[in-house]
């Protein structure tokens, strides 16, 4: 069984640093040129865990993913109604 997880930018001041962040999740991402680093964490353990992340000397910022938050069902593009009055695309092709 797969953990949830929750992802967290983390602004750094220092990238060599920000390597240590392995140690509380998966370091995903880090960008030299912005100085931040995307870390997943188990979702049962976000927390505490992003509270220990806070007390590290190289971290400016920590900030939660809202991604988990989005709403990822699509269904239909086209609502029920407007299907109905579409042509068949029989008609189109002759």
């Amino acid at each position: 069984m797969v953990p949830e997880r929750i992802g967290y930018i983390v602004w750094v001041n220092d990238l060599k640093a920000a390597r240590n962040l392995e140690k509380y999740g998966t370091l995903h991402y880090v960008s030299r040129r912005m100085h931040y680093a995307v870390v997943y964490l188990n979702a049962d353990r976000a927390e505490e865990t992003a509270k220990h992340m806070r007390r590290l000397s190289y971290v400016r910022k920590i900030e939660r993913s809202h991604r988990t938050d989005l709403k990822t069902d699509y269904g239909s593009k086209i609502p029920e109604e407007l299907e109905t009055d579409l042509p068949d695309s029989e008609a189109l092709t002759s």
